[in-house]
């Protein structure tokens, strides 16, 4: 049983299970939310980071076994699991030899104020917890995990590839130097200094209307979110692709640190530790320390395409080298749940 939406990279997760061959049913916990007939979608997500889902944990957990019935598993697995509440996952026990927790956010830190107040109240009944960051393993001992898994987060087999551009595409989204993301904060400084120094950038991306920058931004944005499909044409129509930190989550390395080498696009991001374990850098990769680093990199590569093609390539070999996809990590979770081990 997957507990998480048929969307995003979560349907990336639960399709990656069913190449394996393993047989999958999923449920969205959002769905009884979302079917709420009094308050908009945009509502709900604000409640459910304000109050923590306050009065939504009962719904979510009645609505999850009318749809179970007397149904029973090997594996429930929880993809994140801000919707699920401690009572929902001792109800999951008595119909699952076991109860896996995977979150690629960081519910450790205070970036998303009450959201995982229900998370981390479950957090002790979970028989695995598997967390993306190594400075999330110790909090989440702390707050009750009895068995923590560091992984790294992975591409996806099947939607992060080299696909072929058509016409219609390139004009769409050809560019120079792209960045895919949400807007946050420190991501507005940062490109309003890019543009300054003359990079060809494009920007796409959700609620960068709220950038103080945004006037000066606006011709090189184009507003909203991007599905499986246009982002990997984002992320392919671009020379080099940007991968930034959330600070806030106390990032060092994101999924497109992961999905942009997959894709076959040259990598270019942030210097972290992670990064320096993941690539070689100026051969893989090629790494920056801040705004003017990055300008100075991008358009020196700007001048020399066959160094870029040459990393995007060696980068590509690098990320399957690695094994940093979404098969192999569903099968190390899977696995390892039923081992008896600890994990640092």
């Amino acid at each position: 049983m997957y507990i998480g939406p048929e969307t995003g990279t979560a349907v990336q997760r639960i399709n990656a299970f069913r190449r394996l061959g393993h047989e999958v049913r999923s449920l969205d916990p959002w769905e009884p939310v979302d079917s709420l007939p009094i308050v908009p979608e945009r509502l709900t997500d604000a409640w459910v980071v304000r109050t923590g889902a306050l009065g939504l944990g009962g719904l979510v957990e009645n609505w999850m076994f009318r749809q179970i019935g007397d149904e029973t598993y090997d594996v429930v697995f929880v993809d994140h699991g801000e919707l699920i509440n401690a009572s929902c996952v001792k109800r999951f026990k008595t119909v699952a030899r076991a109860v896996v927790n995977y979150n690629q956010d960081n519910p450790y830190v205070s970036r998303d104020m009450r959201k995982w107040r229900m998370f981390i109240k479950a957090l002790p009944f979970y028989d695995l917890v598997a967390t993306v960051r190594r400075s999330s393993a110790e909090p989440a001992r702390r707050m009750g995990a009895r068995r923590v898994m560091v992984v790294r987060q992975a591409a996806d087999e099947a939607t992060h590839r080299p696909i072929e551009m058509s016409q219609e595409d390139l004009a769409r989204y050809s560019s120079q130097i792209a960045f895919v993301g949400t807007w946050m904060p420190e991501r507005g400084p940062f490109m309003r200094r890019l543009v300054e120094r003359g990079l060809p950038l494009r920007i796409y991306g959700p609620r960068w209307r709220k950038a103080r920058e945004y006037d000066r931004l606006r011709p090189y944005v184009t507003l909203g979110g991007l599905d499986g499909a246009n982002y990997v044409k984002a992320i392919r129509g671009a020379k080099i692709a940007l991968g930034l930190m959330s600070k806030g989550n106390e990032d060092l390395y994101t999924t497109r640190s992961l999905e942009i080498p997959a894709i076959g696009t040259l990598l270019c991001a942030e210097r972290t530790s992670e990064h320096l374990e993941m690539y070689e850098d100026g051969e893989e990769a090629v790494f920056f320390d801040d705004a003017d680093d990055c300008a100075d990199r991008c358009l020196a590569l700007l001048q020399d395409p066959e160094r870029i093609k040459a990393i995007a390539a060696a980068g590509r070999r690098r990320v399957i080298q690695n094994g940093d996809f979404n098969e192999m990590l569903m099968s190390k979770i899977v696995d390892a749940v039923f081992r008896e081990e600890a994990y640092a």
